[in-house]
Order: C-alpha cells, then structure tokens, then sequence
C-alpha cells in the first residue's frame, strides 16, 4: 500500500496512534510492548486490543540498536508434528510472550546440522536460543553460537557463549512407570522403545531397565524400534501378541501404546485382563481410549516455564544455572493397567 501521490509505501500505524487509540500514554504503549511490569491488566488489554485492531509491529531492528536486544528468542525444533514436540513448543511461545519476548523458529530437516537452524535465527536476532527435543546423531552438539543456549534433553558445547540444560526428568518417570505395573503383580515389564537416536527415548529405556533390576525382574528382549507412531506401536503390539508370557508392557509414548492396544484387540486378548499397558505424555485422546489409558504426564508448561527463566537469566547476564533435570511426569492411572491376572486351576 503507497501513499497518496507519493508512490512510497504507506508507514504503519505508530506507537503515537496506538497511545491515542488506548487513550494512554506513549511511555504506558512502550511498557506493556515490551513486557515491563507496573501496568494494570486493564490497562495492558486496552494496549494490546488498540495494537490488534490498529496492526501495529514495534521496530524490532531500531529496539535493538537502543536497548541491545531484540527481545526475541529462537527456538531449534526438529519440526515434528508429533504431540510431544508440538505441545511443547505452544508452551515456550506462551511462557516467551508472558515474560516479554516474541518467539522465532527454526526447523532443521533430516540430516541437515542444527547449527544451521541456528545460523538462521542469529540472521534474524535473537537474544538467546532453545534447543527443543535435541537427538543424538553420534557426535557431540557442538554450536556456535553469539548469544545464550539452553537445551530441553542434554548439554550442549555453545563455544563462547553461556549454556544450560533444563527438562523433564525422563528416566524418572519412566522407573515410576514399570514400577507401578510391577507392583501389580507382574512378573516382569516388556518396553516399546522410542527411537534410539532421541534423547527422550533412551532416558525412558534406561528407566525402565532401572526399575526391573531395582525388583529384581528380568529383563525381557526389546520388540522392533518404535518411531513414536501408532503404526509402529501396533507392529511392536503384534509381536508381543504372539508371546504368552507378556502380561504388562510400558509403551514410550501414548501414540505407540495406543497401535498395541489395536494389536492386542486384534489377537483377542483383553486389556488389562490379559495384558496391562502404560503409556507415555497424557494426550488429549489418553482418557477416552477403550479402555482408557494409564500414562505419564509430561508438565509441558513448567519445562517451558523453567528454560524461559533460565534463558532469560543467562540474558541478563545471571551465572549459568547447574544442570536441572528435577521437573518430573505424574503418572496417571486408568482403566488399562490391573492386577496380573491369576492363572486358572487345572481341571479335576
């Protein structure tokens, strides 16, 4: 859009037009812009509704020159749909706008290094960076990086720059997991692995045979590798279907439990009568399943809650924080795990 009879493009609605608009001053506009407290909610719905409806974008590049930052952070994420990963990016937007900062990502492709999706959030301006769902391809994660680094899974070497690691205590979890079905009576606990190559997915695994040797159990031989799919779930199912000694099986996610819940069906074996089975994250379709599932709760808001403060801590120039892996999952019991199931009496 130009201008009238001058061919320029037509300058956006300003902070003066907002402060008119919310009947503010322009000191209260830039305040409630930039996230800094002493203003009422009244007062900051007015702000943001005059900032909607006017389309008003604060000058981020003229923000940065005068104050040193962009108020901005990056997020690496391995642009995955699945509900973990997508839940917890919703959450580090929202826990990212409640302390001021916008919100930029960066998907790395398969196969492609996560510097790169650094390097285009660093063209962008970015105050610091968060390292979402890291996995392991072998090699150390190296980054270079200008600004602070905090990674949701293991530590990261960020060169110059300060770093942290915050994120859900996975192999606790996982131990409460096993443990729970164990203490039902089962004589051991199978697992439908995660993919090797995710952090999430080995903590899980490590809990799980930590629980088994902590009891005492054995530990039965792994089924075909999941990819946290439903497909990939009722595959492990199917195999697991065809074993008479399986009576209680922790899956490392819910989507994967939810495929051998389809395969146990299918073999007409009855959950948790024949088979108990625990689940992994709690989604939405957890409780309404048939029957529903007993799970993990992944504490989405409070990981991205802690790397926000973190992040924003190592910003302000804080000492980098210790390693914090204490926010754990909250099992959930349901209909799909019970008592191992007593064999019947011979017959006379």
């Amino acid at each position: 859009m130009k201008t009238p009879g001058t061919g320029r493009p037509r300058r956006g609605p300003g902070m003066t037009e907002v402060a008119r608009a919310a009947g503010v001053s322009q000191k209260t506009v830039s305040r409630v812009v930039n996230g800094e407290p002493h203003v009422s909610p009244e007062v900051r719905d007015r702000v943001l509704r005059a900032v909607e409806e006017l389309g008003y974008r604060p000058n981020n590049a003229a923000r940065a020159l005068l104050l040193g930052r962009y108020r901005r952070i990056g997020v690496v994420s391995l642009g995955s749909a699945l509900y973990g990963p997508a839940t917890l990016l919703l959450a580090l937007e929202r826990a990212m706008q409640r302390a001021g900062y916008s919100f930029a990502l960066a998907g790395t492709l398969e196969g492609q290094p996560v510097q790169v999706a650094v390097e285009a959030l660093l063209e962008q301006g970015v105050d610091g960076i968060v390292l979402s769902e890291p996995i392991d391809d072998g090699t150390p994660l190296r980054l270079s990086a200008d600004v602070p680094v905090v990674s949701l899974g293991e530590g990261v070497d960020a060169g110059q720059a300060p770093s942290a690691v915050v994120g859900v205590d996975g192999v606790a979890a996982a131990r409460t997991a096993t443990e729970h079905l164990l203490s039902l009576g089962h004589r051991t606990v199978w697992h439908i692995p995660g993919p090797h190559d995710w952090w999430a997915a080995r903590d899980r695994a490590r809990g799980w045979r930590e629980a088994l040797a902590a009891a005492g159990a054995p530990e039965p031989p792994l089924p075909v590798e999941g990819d946290w799919s439903p497909a990939s779930g009722y595959a492990a199912g199917r195999q697991l279907a065809r074993l008479s000694d399986v009576t209680a099986v922790f899956a490392a996610n819910d989507d994967m439990a939810t495929g051998a819940l389809r395969a146990f069906a299918e073999a007409g074996l009855s959950v948790p009568g024949d088979i108990s089975v625990v689940g992994y994250d709690d989604i939405p379709a957890a409780a309404y399943l048939s029957p529903p599932l007993t799970t993990v709760r992944q504490d989405f808001t409070a990981v991205a809650d802690r790397a926000v403060e973190v992040l924003i801590a190592l910003i302000e120039g804080g000492p980098a924080p210790t390693e914090h892996h204490g926010i754990t999952g909250e099992l959930t019991v349901r209909a799909s795990s019970g008592p191992v199931r007593e064999p019947a009496p011979p017959l006379r």
